[in-house]
């Protein structure tokens, strides 16, 4: 599959989901292509931003939002390793900006369908999951004589250390899988990509569409 994969996701599963909310008061913002992605850089075709760079680049795009007249904003990731860094960053986000911030992964609020398809895969990057929806949306842009090829990844200590599993360490995915697969994504198929593009769409509609997504803790509180 493409390096585009996180963008194309994330962008195509936003504007579906923009169709489903009432009233339709949603603009998507350009997507940003480039995020944290140290970990892939031992594979070829791959950008990555540092923690300053990143949050600079995104600072500046909320402030130009706000500057706009834009007041709320959600941010949806389609890449994991963006995750860290926007969970240390949303401090600065909201001491730095006036506007209400809500930061989600594409798929975050998911039923049964694609929990279960995300179970099955047992995997973390390029698994059944995500190559079946390519495969609904963009199939040119998948190899499908590779497919049986799609399956990999290993990390000893699992195994002979489990107690390391407690602890955190950077590593490239090059070293823990030498394809890029790290899980198995060998049976992936458009026909199972429909519905997990839909249901993640549908979801984040719903979270968009709930009453309280704006309110703070205090104004929860007052709404009980």
């Amino acid at each position: 599959m493409p390096v585009s994969v996180d963008t194309l996701l994330c962008e195509r599963i936003c504007r579906a989901a923009t169709e489903r909310v009432i009233g339709n008061q949603v603009v998507v913002a350009p997507t940003v292509w480039c995020g944290m992605a140290e970990h892939h850089m031992d594979f070829g075709g791959t950008f990555t931003f540092d923690v300053p760079i990143y949050r600079a680049l995104l600072l500046c795009l909320l402030k130009s939002l706000e500057r706009n007249g834009f007041r709320r904003v959600v941010i949806v990731n389609g890449h994991g390793g963006n995750r860290p860094a926007l969970q240390a960053l949303l401090p600065d986000f909201a001491r730095e900006t006036k506007l209400r911030i809500r930061v989600a992964m594409y798929y975050a609020a998911t039923g049964k369908s694609v929990i279960s398809m995300l179970d099955r895969a047992a995997g973390k990057h390029a698994i059944e999951f995500e190559t079946s929806m390519m495969l609904a949306l963009t199939p040119e842009l998948v190899k499908n004589s590779r497919l049986q090829e799609a399956y990999g990844g290993q990390e000893p200590e699992r195994e002979y250390a489990p107690i390391l599993r407690r602890t955190t360490r950077h590593r490239s995915y090059k070293r823990l899988a030498s394809t890029g697969v790290y899980g198995d994504a060998r049976r992936a198929s458009a026909e199972k990509g429909m519905a997990p593009i839909k249901e993640c769409a549908q979801s984040l509609a719903e979270m968009l569409n709930h009453k309280n997504i704006w309110l703070n803790s205090a104004e929860l509180r007052s709404h009980k």
